[in-house]
Order: structure tokens, then sequence, then C-alpha cells
């Protein structure tokens, strides 16, 4: 963990990812074919996704997903494949996702 913001900037190259978090409102009986979908495709420079399903049933699926660089997030968001892995998922879905962008700035892996 970093203790200052001059450590974050020493080490930017390394640390800085970018990617975005979602969520999902999922058709009841859905859950299973969802995760086939969002599992169906690995995007060039994706480090890693996460799907959390809320404690309450009412509330919304939330995902994020990191990638090496805001470039390559771009270029998966505008791939045919990623076009037909949205396409699957809005199957299993009530409405569109939505989505917040950016950088990952901090963050730690146990």
């Amino acid at each position: 963990m970093y203790s200052s913001k001059s450590e974050r900037q020493v080490e930017k190259e390394y640390f800085l990812m970018y990617g975005t978090f979602f969520r999902m409102k999922v058709k009841a009986g859905h859950e299973d074919q969802l995760l086939d979908s969002l599992g169906s495709h690995k995007p060039k420079k994706m480090i890693g996704w996460f799907m959390m399903k809320p404690d309450n049933p009412e509330e919304d699926f939330i995902g994020c997903a990191i990638f090496e660089d805001k470039e390559a997030h771009l270029d998966n968001a505008n791939s045919p494949e990623q076009n037909e892995v949205f396409n699957n998922v809005m199957k299993h879905l009530q409405s569109e996702p939505s989505w917040i962008d950016g950088e990952y700035i901090a963050g730690e892996v146990l």
C-alpha cells in the first residue's frame, strides 16, 4: 500500500490500469447464462473482471472489468467480438447496464 501521493507517482507506470464498473439488473433465472456469456470472450490486455451478486435480491449485480490501459479498454469496447458478447448479455438483462469508466489509481491484491 502506498503511504503518499509521491510514492504513487513514482510507481505510476507499473500500477496504473483502466476499466469500468457496471450495474446489471439480471432477469430471474438467467444468472448462469449471464455469467457464461460474460466469460465467453477473453479480450487482449484484459487483466480481469469480477461480478458481485448483492445479498439483497432487489439490488443490481455490480461488476468491474480491468484492462492494462485505456486504449485496450476502448479497443475491446469497439470490437465485433465484444458487440456479440454484449448482444448475448442483453438477452439476460431487464435493461441496459449502466457504466462508469476510469483509471484505477489505487488498490491492493492480498
